[in-house]
């Protein structure tokens, strides 16, 4: 039996009957209603899945009921049928949220198949609807420090606008999540999200790539491709990397802003279009300008809002916070219990600068996470997997001494590095400050495996 249930509405008892038995016989769990009051009563004390409504009804009408219907429980398909319907009763009916309009009387084979496809529709529906929050979550902009408590009071302000957005900021400080944040925040939030990276496209490529091409334009175009702008359309596009296109592509997309139109490459046709454009760049644009590499105009139509995504090691307390969110999103995708954190691997991670900001610390905990043995991760671990010369001295103090020949060991091993570091790693100092020959310095080394620049 199917776990969807329908609500047949209509006046006419004989017809709940025919259609109640229908649907019945075939597995489904039915109610039925006399009028579109009883149907919001029946509605209100359980939600089905589909109505099945009859447009001709005293009272509240069927399309009336519809349009109820879909202010309350939007979620909930709804199939029409009128045994006087006109083309206009039906688009009348697909206005308000219908599903489909079948003509009375209703032919079981007709029923059937309609109300298959309007609960197949509906599940794939409430898929999409699961998938576009999973995806909404994963983009989530994490931060408690007072620089991510000002860009998401940005976000929220910007991003119900309809402005131009230009989002600054290092490689790897998360400007695609900005701009994703941005267009989840807006009233485009359910039309589509197009990226292009413009650094990874090739000159020759691009234009193709952004306002597709007619079939013929160039060899190899063997039919005819929409490009970026038109898949955007009514959407958001984010075009990253903004510093790195060429000037003649820039010349075409300053077109499009302006006019809202443009031509794919090899055809006469206009393709007009309702785009948002987000832009981003980790280059200094004004300097990009003065050299001629980048149009003033089009950074002035780009940048009519500018937002500042700071680096990693300007937010700091940001740091635990997305630690504990990548080792949860690797627990989920591989299916293994997630890892904890000791206050001082905390503290570890919090001490290096993360020059590739929030990518390298993502990578760095995906690389902790797979491994690292234990389930509650300390400073040694963490420092073991930074790179070299991250570690303070004392790094090591409260570890177990082993035996007085492991101790001596590590402690000449620590001291050289020390030295090497004081010294640029220049032998001849260093052996000279530890009292050493060169040669001899130099089979130390090689003994502990110290890495020499």
């Amino acid at each position: 039996m199917s776990d969807e249930s329908i609500l047949i509405v209509d006046d006419e008892k004989n017809i709940l009957s025919t259609i109640s038995m229908a649907l019945k016989s075939n597995g489904y769990a039915v109610r039925t209603a006399e009028s579109g009051a009883k149907a919001l009563e029946e509605q209100a004390a359980a939600e089905c899945s589909l109505g099945v409504f009859d447009i001709m009804m005293p009272g509240m009408d069927g399309l009336e009921l519809l349009r109820v219907f879909k202010e309350k429980w939007p979620n909930t398909a709804v199939i029409m049928m009128s045994g006087h319907g006109t083309i206009s009763t039906a688009v009348e009916a697909t206005k308000l949220g219908a599903y489909d309009f079948i003509e009375k009387p209703v032919s079981r084979e007709k029923l059937l198949l309609t109300v298959k496809r309007a609960i197949e529709f509906r599940r794939l529906e409430k898929e999409n609807i699961a998938l576009r929050d999973e995806v909404r979550q994963k983009h989530d902009i994490i931060g408690e420090s007072s620089a991510m408590k000002e860009l998401v009071r940005r976000i929220m302000t910007v991003g119900n606008s309809q402005s131009r957005v230009m989002i600054r900021g290092e490689n790897g400080v998360g400007k695609e999540l900005v701009a994703r944040a941005l267009h989840n925040a807006s009233p485009r939030r359910d039309r589509p999200f197009i990226k292009v990276n413009c650094a990874a496209i090739p000159h020759e490529l691009i234009e193709s790539e952004l306002f597709g091409h007619e079939k013929g334009a160039f060899t190899g175009a063997a039919a005819m491709r929409r490009g970026k702008f038109e898949a955007a359309n009514k959407g958001t596009i984010f075009l990253d990397e903004i510093g790195d296109m060429h000037l003649d592509t820039q010349a075409k997309v300053l077109r499009v802003l302006q006019e809202h139109e443009f031509h794919r490459v090899g055809g006469d046709n206009t393709v007009k279009v309702d785009v948002r454009v987000i832009a981003a760049t980790n280059k200094d644009l004004e300097a990009e300008i003065k050299s001629n590499r980048f149009r003033e105009d089009l950074y002035f139509r780009l940048n009519v809002i500018p937002i500042y995504v700071p680096p990693l090691r300007e937010r700091r307390a940001d740091i635990p916070l997305f630690a504990r969110h990548f080792f949860r999103q690797f627990a989920d995708e591989y299916g293994r219990p997630s890892k904890q954190l000791t206050e001082s691997a905390v503290e570890a991670l919090m001490d290096y600068s993360w020059p590739g900001n929030v990518r390298e610390l993502q990578n760095f905990m995906e690389r902790l996470f797979i491994m690292a043995e234990e389930p509650v991760i300390e400073a040694k671990t963490v420092y073991g997997h930074l790179p070299e010369g991250v570690a303070p001295d004392d790094w090591r103090s409260d570890a177990p001494l082993g035996s007085l020949k492991e101790s001596m060991n590590l402690f000449e091993k620590e001291l050289i590095e020390k030295k090497l570091k004081e010294h640029g790693f220049n032998i001849s100092e260093t052996a000279r400050s530890l009292q050493l020959e060169r040669s001899h310095l130099y089979k130390k080394i090689k003994a502990h495996g110290i890495r020499v620049p």
